[in-house]
Formats: C-alpha cells, sequence, structure tokens
C-alpha cells in the first residue's frame, strides 16, 4: 500500500501531541524520585504497558468499529458506550492536569511559583477557555495542536543534545557519573506510583476517534508510529538526563526539570518554558474539544455545546482547587485506565482467539489494579 506522505503527517499530529503534552515535562523528576537509576528500565515498562493497550485501541479500530457501527454486539455497544462516559471524566481531569504543568513552568520561570499561583493561573486560563467555546467554539484553535508538535519536538531534540553533551564533557573528566538516589519507598508504593505514571505516556487512542478524516489502516499506522517515536524519544531523553539529576538533592517537583536545563543548558530555559506553556494550552484544548464532543454524543438532544464546555471548565476547576498536580497526574492515570480496560472488554467481546483473549484477560487486571491503586508520587 502506498503511503500518502501529507496523509501520514496530519494523521500522526493528534496522537504523537496528545502523547508528547502528557509526559515529558514531568516524567524525569517523578521516576527519579521512584526508581533513581532505574528511571529508564521503569519509563521502558511503562511504555511497554502502554503499547500493549495500543494494540488493543487498534484492534478495536480494525474489527470494533464495524461491528459497533451495525449495532450486530450488544455488550461490545454496551461497554462501548460506558467507555464514552469514562473517557469524559478522562479528559475532563486531563484539562486540568494540562494547565496545572503549564502554571507550574511559567510561574517558575517568573520567579513567583506557588501552590496558590498556580491554582489562580489555571483557574484563569480555564475559565477563559471556557468562555471562548461558548461564545464561538474552540475549533479555530486546534491548528494550535501541530504548531506545539513540531516545536516541542525541536526543543526535546536540542535538550537531548545538551544533556548529551553535559554528560560527555563529565565523564571524559571523571570517568563516571553520580547517579541520584530515589525518595525511600517500599516495594509496593513503587509500583503503585508508577502505575499512577501511565498517563505520560497517554495519547495513542485519540486515534480511534479520527475516522473521519482518515482510514483505519492510516490511523492504526500512526498510532503505532506515534507510540514507537516517543517512547524511543523518552528513553533517551531519561537516559541522558540521569547523570544531572543529583543536583536536585532528592527535591523532585514537577517543575524541577527547569533547574536541570538551568544547569545544563541555560540558554534552553525560556525556549523550554515557551514550549510547555504551548503544548501544555494545546493539549488542555484538544481535551476540551474531545471531551465536550463525547459529551453531546452520550447526551445526544440533551446537552448542547455551550452547557458541555460549561461542564468541562466547571469540574476542570473543581479538580484544581481540590488537590495538586502530583496527584491529579496520578488520578489522570487511573481514569485513563479505566477507560482503556473498557476498551479492552470491549475487544474481548469481539474477539474469537483464545490466545488474544488470554492477552486481553492479563491486561485488564494490569488495568484494574492501576484504576484502584495507582498512587502520585511524594
Amino acid at each position: 500500500m502506498a503511503i500518502n506522505i501529507k496523509e501520514f503527517m496530519n494523521a500522526r499530529t493528534t496522537p504523537l501531541a496528545s502523547i508528547f503534552g502528557s509526559g515529558f515535562l514531568v516524567m524525569v523528576p517523578i521516576l527519579i524520585g521512584t526508581v533513581g537509576s532505574y528511571a529508564s528500565v521503569a519509563m521502558f515498562f511503562i511504555a511497554l504497558l502502554a503499547y500493549s493497550v495500543g494494540s488493543v485501541i487498534r484492534f478495536n479500530i480494525k474489527y470494533a468499529e464495524a461491528i459497533l457501527k451495525e449495532k450486530s454486539n450488544k455488550r461490545a455497544a454496551f461497554f462501548e458506550c460506558f467507555s464514552d462516559i469514562s473517557l469524559v471524566l478522562a479528559y475532563v481531569v486531563s484539562v486540568s492536569l494540562y494547565l496545572n504543568i503549564l502554571s507550574a513552568f511559567v510561574l517558575t520561570g517568573l520567579g513567583v511559583d506557588s501552590a496558590f499561583n498556580e491554582k489562580i493561573l489555571t483557574t484563569s486560563i480555564i475559565v477563559m477557555i471556557t468562555a471562548i467555546g461558548i461564545i464561538k467554539g474552540l475549533k479555530p484553535l486546534e491548528i494550535l495542536e501541530k504548531y506545539a508538535l513540531e516545536i516541542t519536538i525541536f526543543i526535546v531534540i536540542l535538550l537531548i543534545v545538551a544533556f548529551g553533551l553535559y554528560d560527555y564533557n563529565i565523564f571524559t573528566v571523571t570517568k563516571s557519573f553520580i547517579m541520584p538516589m530515589p525518595t525511600e519507598h517500599s516495594t509496593y508504593e513503587i509500583v503503585a506510583i508508577l502505575a499512577g505514571m501511565l498517563i505520560v505516556v497517554q495519547g495513542f487512542e485519540t486515534s480511534r476517534y479520527l475516522g473521519e478524516s482518515y482510514s483505519s489502516e492510516m490511523r492504526i499506522m500512526t498510532s503505532r508510529y506515534a507510540q514507537i517515536v516517543s517512547t524511543i524519544i523518552y528513553l533517551i531523553f531519561i537516559s541522558l538526563a540521569l547523570p544531572v539529576t543529583h543536583f536536585l538533592n532528592g527535591v523532585y517537583s514537577d517543575n524541577a526539570l527547569i533547574e536541570l536545563v538551568t544547569i545544563v543548558a541555560p540558554i534552553l530555559v525560556v525556549p523550554l518554558i515557551v514550549v510547555a506553556a504551548l503544548s501544555q494550552f494545546s493539549a488542555a484544548v484538544a481535551d476540551t474539544l474531545a471531551a465536550t464532543g463525547n459529551i453531546k454524543e452520550v447526551f445526544v438532544g440533551k446537552v448542547d455545546s455551550k452547557m458541555s464546555y460549561l461542564l468541562v471548565g466547571v469540574s476542570a476547576v473543581i479538580i484544581t482547587w481540590s488537590i495538586g498536580t502530583l496527584e491529579i497526574l496520578a488520578l489522570a492515570s487511573r481514569a485513563f485506565a479505566f477507560y482503556y480496560l473498557l476498551q479492552t472488554l470491549v475487544a474481548m467481546s469481539i474477539s474469537k482467539s483464545i490466545l488474544q483473549k488470554f492477552f486481553m484477560s492479563a491486561l485488564a487486571l494490569m488495568l484494574v489494579f492501576i484504576t484502584l491503586f495507582a498512587i502520585p508520587a511524594g
């Protein structure tokens, strides 16, 4: 099959942008604080779990969509309807998460970061997004996603080069690295915290909902591409950042990446803050649109666009003022794990293969654990 390069590049934007919007700003300090020098190994297993979930989403794109459209499998239809509702909740939590991360990075750059200031700025942005949505809709802001992705990838590559050069210079002098020590946790706490990091690789499922724009083959291809590329970049990024993280002195805040970049390449601090603001705002807009779209589909004829925007905005504000950023991150992981669990049940409902059902059952058990027991870092 010949690949339309332009179509491929457009189709890969949403899943890849969503994955990068979810994770790269906060994953280093959280992983280091949890498992120390084993951060890259932990990231690999988180990405492996996500890829397994991604295979289920791609299975549903290939096989479930036609069956659901025909309404020939009532069990699959029930799980699909339930998953649509759960996805709304997951997106609402994500909106709060993205904007809390945005606030932490921007306020740190301005030198006025505090928990209260973060909540004020986050609330202000949520109110602004909600107001724009109610007045004229957020569709015109969707173009930010493409630009945010390209700029984010460019800055991440610059950071990888900067960390790599720093590591090389240190190693040529000392012939060794000072590796970070994790915060003290029990084995169960480590597993539960890592389970709460599923959100950092979330986003591949967005291909499932681009059926009006792209074929199933293109969506499957670009979803897989987004997961593989993001995993490679994440693993390289974390591995090269590891030798620098001892400078954090055991303080692993959600915006600690700024401190690391200040040490390695001060010239990249402002670009990092800019890309943090752009990528998180873009991701928040995308998830607001997705949430409102799902609300209208679930409550057909009962909730209009304006009410949907208001529901999402109010809910995101309540979450913002109820818990901190790391708690929101764990909550988002649990929400998406529940959605992935329901999608796994959809796949199990239509699969004819015993081997596939065994794999999906094992995956479902892991997602149940994440849904019930994931906890925030710290």
